[in-house]
């Protein structure tokens, strides 16, 4: 159905076609938490158009918010439309988006939508078939994250395609479809609780059929252009869940084989948001690969070979797109700058910058990296941030900061919580303790069975290495979220004098009561951590058991933690609170009603930091 533009106007706001040049300089901005939690801008995805002559950016630009139009020459932008989750259709004139949880679509040069779903149910990662009939999504209205088809033109109402193939509480994942658009590759748990398979559903008969066995799909299904095979991202169900190294694996449908590619890199899917992407004529993968804090792009062949980088851009890349029409966008950060397109011709080159989105801020530093010597003689990866005009000569308190995603890593990108701290007068040094990534397999392999121990005493270490240095007050606390906030506390419980003041946000303090009350992606990464169930290997989660040491706590602390937090549940955060007032412990507990795992409004963030920002001057200044 067709919307007039006085509908268009009733149900979203109106399609604005103003020319919004990418490159219009924006004022700079202080970094205060509002500032940096609140009012900052930049791109948060990019897709190619089939032909590669556009891209459809989202993001936001000084005070515009929704889906904008770029030209890849010269990278003008336009302000398209309100939405969110643009899908170019195979003609390159339109786009499938979200706007409210329902589909519509949008055509390049018009100011005419289409709505496609009208209902109160969710809608998310609407894909068009390349014949441009239906659209695919998912949505979780069957009780489960199920597929889901509509008419492209709106003509019928959403038929389900899928029967029960995820968690309703595990929604990762585009629907996939075949060139012929015949068929859909998805990823499912229906034979298996803990287990991730690919699956192939016949568009007309709704037959399903499990394609993959031996490993745990980390990544959307990729089909190569003749439809013949798939490439996934994956890691060995034997395994460790790894994320950030996974393997390719190529599938054949009709064969019923599946291998992992042969190189000698990894591959990253950086926490599921990755994909490989094919070549036009089917011989090689491209796909990201993460070292030491840097992501770049990498090309190997299809059969397996030597694989070869083709970026050097430095920083850290969210998301990446191609099309057949050559060339690849990046959304891109690096250490003192947001969020942005670039772009890279198929030939290799410099990257081009096509977006002007990102906000510009006064008083960044550029971190430093270094290396210091931990607890059992390795060296530690860190980037320390110095306050603007530091001076060697004078002395300041300082901050541990450890990451969140523990087999992850403290990426290149644009650190705005550190560069705050930093900005009002600590020295702060992130770390990429043992288990995380970008730094080979074996590294990360120190982390399993081992989770909350090695790593806190690298994160104790890292507290000695300030200590030594001459520009240190002596005074040094910790800070950090989810797996950084598991680590914060196990460091504290574990080297009760390594830190001055501690701040953990919405960890995990026992991993054994966490495994019975933890959405299900948590409790699968839990579990592969640990080897098994807490009934099964209960030696391996004493050793990860922070809440069993909290007698050995000197350290004041913060805790903080959203009360709707099912990764992280928010359980823990009342069993720590329960058990330092039992133990008489110096602490201040905050939560936050309504809020999940990552919080979503900028306003709680801005009071969380603003309280670890006060509690570190109470007790290190």
């Amino acid at each position: 159905m067709t919307v007039s533009s006085k509908t268009a106007r009733r149900l979203i706001p109106t399609l604005l076609l103003v020319l919004w040049a990418s490159a219009e300089a924006a004022p700079s901005l202080d970094l205060t938490w509002e500032n940096i939690l609140v009012e900052r801008d930049g791109v948060q995805s990019a897709v190619l158009s089939p032909d590669g002559t556009r891209v459809a950016v989202t993001g936001s630009k000084n005070g515009k918010q929704g889906i904008f139009l770029a030209s890849v020459d010269d990278g003008e932008a336009t302000f398209w439309l309100e939405g969110s989750s643009p899908a170019w259709f195979a003609d390159g004139k339109r786009i499938s988006f979200l706007q409210d949880s329902d589909i519509w679509v949008g055509t390049v040069g018009s100011d005419s939508l289409q709505r496609i779903t009208d209902d109160d149910l969710d809608e998310r990662d609407a894909r068009p078939s390349p014949d441009m009939r239906w659209i695919a999504f998912y949505s979780r209205r069957s009780g489960h994250q199920d597929i889901w088809l509509v008419p492209a033109d709106g003509s019928a109402k959403p038929r389900q395609l899928t029967r029960e193939s995820m968690t309703e509480d595990d929604a990762r994942y585009a629907p996939s479809w075949s060139p012929n658009s015949k068929q859909i590759a998805y990823f499912s748990n229906r034979s298996d609780y803990w287990e991730d398979d690919v699956w192939l559903v016949d568009v007309v008969s709704g037959k399903t059929r499990q394609i993959s066995t031996s490993f745990m799909v980390t990544s959307e299904p990729s089909w190569s252009p003749d439809g013949t095979k798939i490439a996934v991202l994956g890691t060995a169900k034997s395994d460790f869940w790894y994320q950030d190294l996974s393997e390719i694996y190529v599938l054949d449908p009709i064969a019923g084989t599946e291998s992992a590619v042969s190189m000698q890199v990894f591959a990253t899917d950086l926490l599921h948001n990755h994909r490989p992407v094919w070549s036009p004529d089917g011989k090689d993968l491209y796909f990201p690969y993460h070292e030491r804090g840097e992501i770049e792009l990498w090309r190997a062949p299809a059969a397996g070979g030597v694989a070869t980088r083709v970026t050097n851009m430095g920083g850290s890349f969210r998301s990446y797109d191609s099309s057949p029409g050559g060339g690849f966008v990046f959304v891109r950060s690096n250490a003192t700058r947001g969020f942005d397109v670039d772009y890279v011709a198929t030939s290799g080159g410099l990257e081009r910058r096509l977006t002007h989105f990102a906000t510009d801020w006064n008083g960044l530093v550029e971190p430093q990296e270094i290396s210091y010597r931990s607890w059992d003689g390795l060296y530690i990866q860190g980037f320390l941030f110095l306050p603007p005009g530091f001076d060697a000569a004078k002395q300041y308190p300082s901050l541990v900061m450890v990451h969140g995603g523990g087999t992850n890593s403290h990426y290149k990108g644009l650190s705005l919580v550190e560069q705050r701290l930093a900005n009002i007068g600590y020295v702060v040094l992130a770390v990429n303790y043992r288990g995380g990534s970008g730094f080979g397999r074996v590294f990360q392999d120190l982390g399993v069975n081992d989770w909350g121990n090695g790593q806190a005493l690298d994160a104790a270490s890292a507290a000695d290495f300030i200590r030594g240095q001459s520009w240190s007050t002596g005074k040094v606390g910790i800070y950090g979220y989810s797996y950084g906030g598991i680590t914060s506390m196990a460091a504290i419980s574990r080297v009760p004098d390594a830190f001055d003041a501690a701040v953990p946000m919405g960890g995990i303090y026992d991993f054994g009561d966490a495994y019975e009350n933890a959405d299900r992606i948590g409790k699968v990464f839990i579990k592969t951590g640990h080897g098994g169930s807490p009934q099964e290997r209960p030696d391996i989660y004493a050793i990860s058991n922070s809440l069993s040491r909290v007698d050995n706590i000197e350290t004041p602390l913060l805790i903080m933690h959203g009360e709707l937090d099912v990764r992280a549940p928010f359980r823990q955060y009342q069993l720590a609170v329960e058990i330092l007032e039992k133990e008489g412990k110096t602490f201040e507990s905050k939560s936050y009603p309504g809020e999940p795992h990552g919080f979503r409004n900028p306003q709680n963030r801005v009071d969380m930091y603003q309280r670890l920002e006060d509690w570190f001057d109470k007790h290190l200044n």
